[in-house]
């Protein structure tokens, strides 16, 4: 039986992961803002729950949620980092504040989390940390530049992590789903961000189309949960999965894409050392 730590449980992938966990028998912390959101879970899993109110952008908060883990199940065997949030806009329009917030919760919160857990994992030489990032962390689209730089915080912060704690025995696996319905698109919406018309067609156009239709995607997130915890309970460490379909190869296709543009500007790249 594993002990999992997990964060944003109350919709999307956070909700999907924390059933998958339970219905297996695993026992789990999960956390909220707002508690009163779990209420499904603790009616069902009484005995297995401990349900917390998490704020990711408070490091009191972060350690009492931590404190709480141990005092009540004596250890963390999986943390998941799930809670983030989104953000629309053009760089130029974005407000200055909600960026700065963006990358306290999608970046700052999950590395203080990080910090106060691995002294437990590193003293038992065990530990599975999983952070959730996005597709959008590798394709990037107009309107989602602010967002699409936090989770490329994560994830090449997720990479060192891996290097420096994986010969202490401590697993970590960056997640890039793809769209999911959830609540997401909709609460990315919202922003105090100016409106500039020159970005109409651009990142104005995206934002439009999410308005249209916020809840098309594909991603089941029960699904995503299950697959997971199946990565979990079958001990394999792969360093970066991605969710829904079509998703390998959309991302194949930027990656070479990014390959191809380099390549073609070798001319400047190799011949700016100094001569032997």
């Amino acid at each position: 039986m594993n002990t999992w730590l997990i964060t944003g449980c109350s919709s999307g992938i956070g909700k999907g992961i924390a059933k998958a966990v339970l219905e297996r028998g695993d026992q789990a912390v999960i956390t909220a803002r707002n508690t009163d959101k779990l209420q499904d879970f603790i009616t069902m899993y009484p005995n297995q729950i401990l349900p917390v109110a998490l704020e990711m952008t408070e490091i009191k908060s972060i350690k009492n949620a931590v404190k709480q883990t141990l005092e009540k199940f004596g250890t963390i065997d999986v943390l998941f980092n799930n809670a983030g949030k989104g953000m629309r806009s053009a760089i130029e329009e974005g407000n200055d504040q909600e960026v700065l917030d963006l990358f306290e919760l999608n970046f700052f919160g999950p590395v203080k989390l990080i910090k106060e857990v691995l002294p437990i994992m590193r003293e038992k030489r065990s530990g599975t940390i999983i952070n959730i990032s996005s597709l959008g962390a590798v394709n990037v689209n107009p309107g989602s530049g602010y967002y699409s730089a936090s989770k490329g915080a994560l994830e090449n912060m997720t990479f060192a992590l891996s290097k420096e704690v994986s010969p202490l025995g401590i697993k970590v696996i960056l997640v890039e789903p793809g769209p999911f319905r959830t609540e997401f698109r909709v609460a990315s919406l919202s922003s105090a961000h100016l409106s500039i018309s020159d970005y109409d067609h651009t990142s104005g156009a995206v934002m439009k189309r999410y308005k249209g239709n916020p809840y098309n995607q594909s991603g089941d997130p029960d699904k995503a949960g299950k697959a997971i915890v199946e990565i979990v309970e079958n001990e394999i460490d792969p360093k970066i999965v991605l969710l829904g379909k079509g998703m390998i190869e959309q991302e194949e296709k930027v990656l070479l894409d990014r390959i191809e543009e380099i390549k073609k500007w070798r001319q400047y790249t190799d011949h700016v050392d100094f001569d032997e």
